[in-house]
């Protein structure tokens, strides 16, 4: 009994996220009832959205509860606009949609850090409380929900893409679902509502119309697909971070810097196998119940650029920001209202973040200077355009992770950096180069680019990226013999980050091949190598469970 009351309970410590038995054990019974209804398309969605909604409780609790509020309110607002006839009143309806899920979204991400802001910046000292609990508590008795505000899993997830079907339907890309429970369907479907990939309306809701299949071949690439992601996440994500990386960022006193820039790039690789292995296992979930999640990573180092590094590295997300984001504030060919709108804020935004009130005549300094330019050349003002646009993007890329100076930092010198190379790639004699050497340099730069920039990403606390520089550039103290000393003393965690590099870097066509073999194996033989490989990665999972890294975005 006890077991049970833990399996339908909401407890922090027991969410039944990729990596728990439990969600495995779930998960063959969830496979066992969907067998049975997967020919009837509304119950499998009633069905689907029942079980997703239980997924989520056991990661957030009663924000299950506002999840269902978004999803009622979405769906009505996909119904209002589609039949609405005058183009003013569809502009009103998506105005109105933009406006409640964003702040539903900042309400619950960003309220703390505004409120602090405000104290610092004008010694105040008002105390945030969630209003919806006050009320919640109010209906349903005092002590039902945290009073404080806390971050609903996924919110970041869902949300964007609430708003991809509302916007989708104004551009007239797909039309409404045909009832409710279709809508609550994609919203929630479990895979994908907490850590993603973002999903587009367009490219799922389609699906859902669609009659299951599933033959051997998709089967058994798809549970490759899923111990791929598995082994990523438990060997490559945390194995290196606890026994490593954790201990070199928590204590980057107690070692050399160089020892820190080994971190760094183990750090790299452990985003990437905490990340893309969630989505590894989501998409062969998916394939299994008959759906296609979109890829979200496509072996990113190795990027030749910058700009490649992005076409390769968190898809969905870069998919997301370029159709409703770039694009509608003009993309690389003009600028809008929009743009100037967003900058204006985002300058704001950094004063609330900096306490520097200077930014405002910098801005305007900015503006003027800009004005200048335009006189002088009317040229200017498209390439002026596009690289505004493309900044704005990535900083407010920056800030979808998380309401932080140093998520400001990380995005606006991605921005920067994709600025950079377009002016580089006109001119630069190496653009085309089919020089191998040329070649692997170009992907060497990218990476330590991209690791350089995930200090910021890493380091959340106030001055923490500002300490690991410090000790790189100031303490680095490098000698063979600490070298040594540190690959003893480590030596499992850089065999790992040195297979992982490995296999990340092998030719697609290998890996392709690899697939296909054990595709061809008999079926008893796959299971048994699975059960096997499941067996011996479960052996490196440490005492203290770590959640994935996304899970808080």
């Amino acid at each position: 009994m006890e077991r049970l009351h833990e399996i339908f309970s909401f407890l922090p410590m027991s969410s039944m996220t990729f990596n728990r038995l439990d969600f495995w054990l779930f998960f063959i019974f969830i496979m066992m009832v969907f067998s049975l209804l997967h020919k009837n398309q509304l119950m499998r969605s009633i069905f689907i959205t029942i079980v997703s909604l239980f997924l989520y409780f056991k990661t957030s609790g009663l924000f299950v509860l506002l999840l269902g509020l978004s999803i009622v309110v979405n769906f009505g607002l996909g119904k209002l606009i589609y039949t609405r006839a005058s183009d003013v009143s569809r502009k009103w309806v998506i105005a109105f949609s933009a406006i409640f899920n964003v702040f539903f979204l900042g309400y619950f991400k960003y309220a703390y850090f505004f409120t602090d802001s405000y104290n610092k910046m004008f010694g105040t000292d008002y105390q945030i409380l969630n209003k919806f609990a006050v009320w919640g508590n109010g209906f349903f008795g005092d002590g039902t929900f945290e009073t404080t505000i806390l971050l609903p899993a996924g919110v970041s997830f869902f949300t964007f893409q609430s708003i991809s079907y509302v916007v989708d339907i104004y551009r007239k890309e797909i039309k409404p679902v045909k009832n409710f429970w279709d809508y609550a369907f994609y919203v929630t479907y479990f895979p994908h509502v907490i850590m993603g990939p973002i999903v587009r309306a367009r490219d799922f809701i389609p699906q859902i119309y669609q009659p299951f299949q599933l033959n051997k071949k998709v089967f058994s690439e798809s549970v490759f697909l899923i111990v791929k992601g598995l082994f990523k996440k438990i060997i490559l994500a945390d194995f290196i971070a606890v026994h490593f990386i954790d201990k070199v960022v928590d204590a980057p006193d107690a070692y050399p810097g160089f020892v820190a820039v080994l971190a760094m790039w183990g750090y790299s690789l452990q985003i990437y196998g905490d990340f893309s292995g969630y989505t590894d296992v989501a998409i062969g979930i998916s394939r299994l119940m008959g759906f296609e999640l979109l890829p979200n990573f496509n072996s990113p180092y190795k990027a030749n650029s910058v700009a490649d590094f992005w076409r390769r590295w968190h898809k969905s997300l870069g998919a997301w920001l370029r159709d409703y984001l770039y694009i509608p504030l003009g993309g690389n060919k003009k600028g809008t209202i929009g743009t100037y709108v967003a900058i204006f804020i985002i300058f704001i935004f950094l004063v609330f973040i900096t306490g520097w009130y200077e930014l405002i005549f910098v801005y305007i300094g900015l503006m003027a200077l800009y004005g200048i330019a335009v006189l002088i050349s009317p040229k200017v003002k498209t390439f002026m355009h596009r690289d505004l646009n493309l900044l704005i993007t990535m900083i407010i890329g920056g800030l979808w992770h998380g309401p932080s100076e140093n998520f400001v930092i990380w995005g606006a010198m991605n921005g920067a950096a994709l600025v950079f190379y377009n002016y580089w790639k006109k001119i630069s004699p190496y653009e085309k180069s089919s020089w191998l050497i040329v070649h692997f340099w170009k992907v060497l730069l990218t990476f330590n680019f991209i690791t350089f920039t995930r200090i910021w990403f890493r380091l959340k606390e106030d001055g923490a990226p500002n300490h690991m520089l410090d000790r790189i550039f100031n303490h680095f103290d490098f000698k063979w013999e600490t070298l040594g000393t540190v690959l003893w003393s480590f030596g499992e965690v850089f065999i790992v980050i040195g297979i992982g590099f490995i296999l990340h870097w092998l030719p697609q066509r290998w890996k392709d091949s690899g697939v296909a073999v054990f595709g061809r194996l008999p079926l008893f033989v796959q299971m048994l190598g699975i059960a096997l490989a499941v067996i011996l990665m479960y052996q490196a999972v440490s005492e203290s469970f770590k959640p994935f890294v996304y899970l808080e975005f």
